[in-house]
């Protein structure tokens, strides 16, 4: 009997040690400081495994009239702007000012057409989360991103806040049924919020508010449009807008598109919120972390959160992972007039590019108002669908090598920037899973392929025993020599845009 209670607890040490868990250790801690968090935040597989997620921006402008000017993803912003005849420097007419006298014009002056009355134009009345859902996941996604409140201090859930898609507009719980439809496909569920945004955007909208009216609290009489940051009550109010996110919903990921409140001035609510979410998680997950914190803030310490880059890129192998977090609509939200600058084989070749550099993919979908993909977005998902479900095996849980790729097309670091160029057969990139190594070929290639950083005595140290294209049963004729890896071309290319070849090493 007594060896027997032995060989239990000896199992049970065993199992424990193989797994990581470590009973007598500590439970895990993160205090409300940058140092905690960066010594302790880590960034779950599944982000790292899963390559791309979709974000959904979706809400009151996106029922506006869809041939609508030029808003800047802003309705709300814009349409009270002050026609005063300002001019650009170019002597023509504000765009802001055009976009104040279209709404003026298209609906009524803004004294008398509030963005409150934008609310019932809202109706989400063709909207079907899981079918979307199953349609995100079916090109590739791993995760989706609702945005929960955007710049307009509108929730898109049942809220603490009077101002909701439950009470209005739909008169539905958005983040219930998307996080219901995620459960459903297996896919990760994340939110976005912009709320620290809203109280300088309904700046120009304060004149026309009464008090003691419910409008008093969607446009944020109560806080100083310019300097509510200093204001303890609009802090603490966004914590717990925040936080009833977070508890009501348990998000896999929590991403903030806005500023928070600073250690300082804004009582240290920003890193306390951080802190709080990821404490919550381990004290669910065992003291193991399993959701993702990421925002846009450009000076904080990378190892303490996920970076957003929007709209931007990366020129190295970043050492933290980061999302590179872009918009297949052309403005954020819908309008059938914006144009996506980017084209579609730009757009996946970008997508590729991020990966090999330890980025992760976040397409943003504007929905209608009525909740459905316009088309042009579909052909962009649909594209991406191709090739990542093509080249699924050296993307989906794939890592970065030692270096990310050759060519000759540039990519800058940094937000607000992305590469529009167009790429070539030269421009090549390179992940690695299970000891292969994979090579990606941003645009279809015309003739013999060339990877000169695999030339022998180069930058791969072993040798290989054989190479295969991915999605393709073709055989792969190949040499290397001293100036590059040679594949000839192959006779078929299993996609018009990214084709990808197995490289198995000895």
């Amino acid at each position: 009997m007594l060896t027997k209670t032995i060989l239990i607890s000896v199992l049970a040490l065993t199992s424990s040690t193989l797994y990581g868990q470590d009973n007598s250790a500590p439970p895990i801690h993160v205090e409300p400081t940058w140092e905690s968090l960066s010594k302790n935040y880590h960034v779950p597989e599944w982000l790292l495994d899963g390559k791309m997620g979709v974000w959904f921006h979706w809400g009151i402008p996106s029922a506006a009239d869809e041939n609508r000017p030029n808003d800047g993803s802003w309705y709300g912003f814009r349409m009270y702007t002050p026609i005063k005849g300002k001019k650009t420097k170019d002597g023509k007419e504000d765009t802001w000012e055009i976009f104040a006298k279209w709404h003026a014009k298209r609906y009524g002056p803004a004294s008398e057409f509030g963005y409150e009355d934008m609310i019932p134009l809202f109706k989400a009345e063709k909207w079907d989360p899981h079918a979307l859902v199953k349609y995100v996941k079916g090109v590739g996604a791993r995760f989706i991103m609702p945005v929960a409140t955007h710049h307009d201090n509108f929730d898109m859930y049942n809220s603490m806040h009077p101002w909701n898609s439950v009470k209005m507009g739909p008169k539905r719980d958005t983040l219930k049924e998307w996080k219901e439809a995620a459960d459903e496909q297996g896919l990760k569920f994340g939110v976005s919020t912009h709320l620290y945004w809203s109280p300088r955007f309904f700046n120009h909208a304060r004149k026309f508010q009464k008090a003691d009216t419910p409008e008093w609290s969607l446009f944020n009489m109560d806080y100083d449009p310019k300097d509510y940051a200093k204001q303890d009550s609009w802090n603490q109010h966004w914590f717990e807008r925040s936080w009833d996110i977070i508890s009501k919903y348990d998000p896999d990921m929590f991403n903030i598109d806005s500023p928070y409140p600073k250690i300082g001035e804004g009582k240290g609510l920003g890193v306390k919120l951080f802190a709080d979410y990821i404490n919550r998680d381990l004290e669910e997950n065992n003291g193991k972390q399993s959701v993702v914190l990421s925002f846009k803030d450009k000076e904080a310490d990378r190892s303490a959160f996920t970076y957003n880059l929007e709209r931007g890129g990366s020129g190295i192998i970043q050492p933290e992972p980061w999302l590179w977090a872009t918009d297949l609509s052309g403005g954020w939200f819908y309008r059938a007039t914006a144009v996506n600058k980017m084209s579609i084989p730009i757009m996946v070749g970008n997508s590729i590019d991020a990966i090999s550099k330890n980025g992760v993919v976040m397409l943003n979908i504007a929905l209608r108002g009525e909740g459905t993909i316009p088309e042009k977005q579909l052909a962009y998902l649909n594209a991406f669908g191709e090739v990542f479900n093509t080249n699924a095996e050296g993307i989906y849980g794939s890592r970065p090598w030692k270096i990310f790729g050759e060519g000759p097309l540039q990519i800058k670091t940094g937000r607000q920037g992305e590469n529009n160029k167009e790429y070539s057969q030269e421009d090549i990139r390179f992940t690695t899973k299970d000891g292969n190594l994979y090579a990606f070929l941003l645009a279809k290639p015309d003739k013999n392929i060339v990877i000169k950083t695999l030339a022998l005595g180069g930058e791969l140290n072993a040798d290989i025993s054989d190479i295969s294209l991915l999605g393709s049963d073709e055989k792969i004729t190949w040499t290397r020599t001293k100036t590059g890896l040679n594949i000839q071309l192959p006779k078929h290319l299993p996609t018009e845009i990214i084709n990808g070849f197995k490289i198995i090493l000895k």
